[in-house]
């Protein structure tokens, strides 16, 4: 039987496109509905519209394998995200064109800025906010069509499909792309309406692998300033409606952070006139969404929201998928921030995070990027198990250029100096010794807090367009959103920035696949070491690491730090803590809920207990990293079981580390430019963009 596809009276829209490998095929397949199979390798010209049951799938020159474009294996560092080069002008003009036409139940589409994703990535359903357009993604659709197969849902002006029937419509898509690939999560990302809408679904499909994304649900909507808007709306005269976006319109959105889109990532401020006149454009669209929301359908809609959202709330303990929730602290139509908390406590598996500068329409707004929030929190996955190496996404090109370590006053206060050793023993700045090709075993002492680790992942980033993967402790990746907040940025940060849980099973991956890696021996007893011990190896006294580095031939760099004294003051560290009651409680009680990595090691590098030490900032000094003389492993996979090599080359890489240290220590008084003010001075004189000097090596 061969697949007819009907043409309807919705014109051809060149702003949208299908996704490479986007499922026209299995909404053939799950109804058991024979097709062409030469339709596929020829293509179709225009739009065609599959008709399921009031669900229609909008497809643009849809068709094979024609691109001449292979569909990449991964990332690259550095890719290009294309974060700030679509705004809300940009989704607004998708909407015009939209709603020209708009008749029709609803249906899919595919922005075309979506592009092809890396292979066997998994598939992203957008369900849209009230507006129901679906370009609320628009900011956003580049960097998530890189790794996701992106459809939006599109719910047009005069439709009046109720709940129940936009429940089916999801549902369909999911059983469709879930018989399709059922190894694989079918992402739900919902904004505002389509948060409670997502999460209805999931309640009535706990045995489909469903993610969630809800940004601001509207799940909330009982207690906003919303439920009383229906009855104002029954008293407004039609002449005056066209009003009503310019008075919700500072509630519903941050129009600066919205204007603001384009610089974000950005070191350098943009002019007071750019900014002012962007801001003047995207106030002159607020007449649009009179058009998009007519009085009557922004009743129906309302409507709608409150039915769902009530639906949602009464079976959200039926909800076993993965959630994350982005709230906004600044939302003045929905309490997001507090319905945030209560999805957190009410849902099994639950994470969020809160952008306490952001309004209402998160997703527009600068400050917010949704692939990072997902990244952070480890809910990126391809399989129906998460991966921490296969699933790792390297960092964009905004994600570099937004990180704090690209700052001016990071520069200026810690501006971090790396040395390394060439193969003839010649120290020479920056990272020409480093292999480009690994694998690369780094191995070295840790600073005071890590504070070493940003710089160095930022460098090997910048100089080397390398990912270096920092072996972490576990505990990064299980913060307690409610008791350990605080933490929350550092460990986002740090998972970003190419942080992996250490275990062996990770470490051997890292290393099978050739990668970069940075071990710290010491761990959470060098980081957060005692009064008196900058600079001391707490190393265990057998190799730990040593074995699977000579296993793959990798190439052994030990290095060396210092510089935490002329920029932390330790105030109260372990032993302290231990002696004041309150702050020994402290301690133990937020141990209980942690992890022991080193559980029934010897030594001191076992017993202490994680603890976050009470710093202060000193006037800022210098970090100083030097990296020694590359030690070659491969050819020696022989000696695996020769203890006494393992321990003399384990050795050997403590004593290394140490030198560069001893070294770094000596040096840095040579250096006319250890002092923050120096700095400041040098470049007041040759510009921010140039490298400091130091001392010669």
């Amino acid at each position: 039987m061969t697949l007819t596809l009907r043409h309807s009276g919705i014109p051809s829209l060149p702003l949208f496109n299908l996704n490479e490998n986007h499922r026209l095929r299995s909404h053939v397949l799950v109804r058991s509905i024979g097709y062409d199979k030469s339709w596929e390798s020829t293509g179709i010209s225009g739009v065609s519209l599959v008709n399921k049951k009031n669900a229609y799938v909008a497809a643009s020159k849809v068709g094979g394998n024609k691109s001449g474009k292979e569909v990449s294996e991964e990332l690259k560092v550095f890719w290009d995200d294309g974060y700030g080069t679509q705004t809300l002008d940009d989704g607004i003009e998708i909407g015009r064109t939209l709603i020209k036409s708009d008749g029709g139940p609803p249906r899919w589409f595919c922005p075309i800025a979506c592009g092809k994703p890396i292979k066997n990535s998994p598939v992203l359903l957008y369900l849209p906010g009230i507006d129901g357009t679906g370009f609320g993604l628009v900011v956003h659709e580049k960097s998530l069509g890189k790794v996701f197969n992106v459809q939006c849902l599109h719910i047009p002006v005069w439709d009046r499909t109720p709940m129940e029937g936009l429940i089916q419509i999801v549902e369909e898509t999911v059983m469709i792309e879930h018989t399709f690939s059922s190894n694989k999560p079918i992402y739900l990302l919902g904004e505002s309406f389509g948060g409670a809408l997502a999460l209805a679904v999931a309640a009535r499909n706990p045995t489909v692998d469903l993610i969630l994304i809800i940004a601001n649900p509207a799940t909330s909507y009982e207690r906003s300033p919303l439920l009383f808007l229906p009855s104002l709306l029954g008293d407004l005269p039609e002449e005056y409606y066209g009003l009503l976006p310019y008075a919700i319109g500072p509630l519903a959105g941050d129009y600066i952070k919205i204007a603001m889109v384009r610089s974000y990532g950005r070191n350098h401020l943009e002019s007071l006139l750019q900014l002012f006149a962007r801001f003047s454009e995207d106030l002159r669209l607020l007449p649009v969404m009179a058009k998009i929301l007519p009085k009557d359908t922004l009743k129906w809609r309302l409507k709608l929201v409150q039915s769902t959202a009530a639906y949602a709330n009464s079976r959200l303990h039926a909800v076993t998928s993965q959630v994350l929730v982005l709230a906004s602290g600044r939302d003045y139509l929905l309490p997001s921030k507090e319905e945030a908390r209560r999805l957190f406590r009410s849902l099994k598996h639950c994470d969020m995070r809160v952008f306490e500068e952001n309004g209402h329409t998160i997703l527009l707004e600068s400050g917010v990027n949704v692939l990072s929030a997902i990244k952070a929190t480890s809910t990126y996955r391809r399989s129906s198990k998460h991966d921490f190496v296969k699933d790792f996404l390297p960092a964009s090109i905004t994600e570099f250029k937004a990180s704090p370590v690209e700052t001016w006053w990071y520069h200026l206060y810690i501006d971090a100096v790396m040395f390394s050793t060439m193969e003839d023993g010649k120290i020479v700045r920056g990272l020409s010794g480093i292999p480009d090709e690994g694998p690369v075993l780094i191995v070295g002492n840790h600073t005071l807090m890590g504070i070493d680790v940003f710089p160095l992942v930022k460098e090997f980033l910048r100089e080397k367009k390398i990912m270096l993967h920092g072996l972490t402790h576990p505990e990064i990746f299980n913060i307690d959103v409610e008791h350990d907040y605080y933490l929350i940025p550092f460990a986002d940060l740090l998972k970003l920035a190419g942080s992996i849980p250490v275990s062996g099973i990770n470490f051997f991956k890292l290393l099978a696949k050739k990668s970069h890696v940075l071990l710290y021996p010491g761990g959470a007893r060098e980081a957060f070491h005692r009064k008196g011990e900058a600079g001391k190896l707490f190393w265990p006294d057998k190799q730990e690491f040593v074995r699977m580095a000579v296993r793959f031939g990798a190439t052994i760099i030990p290095y060396g730090g210092v510089g935490e004294d002329d920029l932390l003051e330790l105030i109260i560290d372990y032993n302290d803590m231990k002696r004041n009651p309150l702050l020994n409680h402290m301690v133990i009680e937020g141990n209980q809920r942690r992890i022991n990595l080193r559980e029934g090691a010897k030594g001191e590098v076992a017993e202490q207990q994680l603890h976050i030490p009470i710093c202060l900032p000193k006037p800022p000094g210098r970090l100083y990293l030097k990296f020694g003389k590359p030690i070659q492993t491969k050819g020696k996979e022989h000696m695996l079981d020769d203890d006494d090599y393992l321990q003399e080359l384990y050795l050997q890489i403590r004593y290394d580390v140490e030198k560069n240290i001893a070294y770094l220590l000596k040096k840095r008084e040579e250096d006319p430019y250890r002092g923050a003010f120096e700095r400041y001075l040098w470049q007041m004189k040759n510009g921010p963009l140039n490298q400091i000097p130091s001392f010669e090596p």
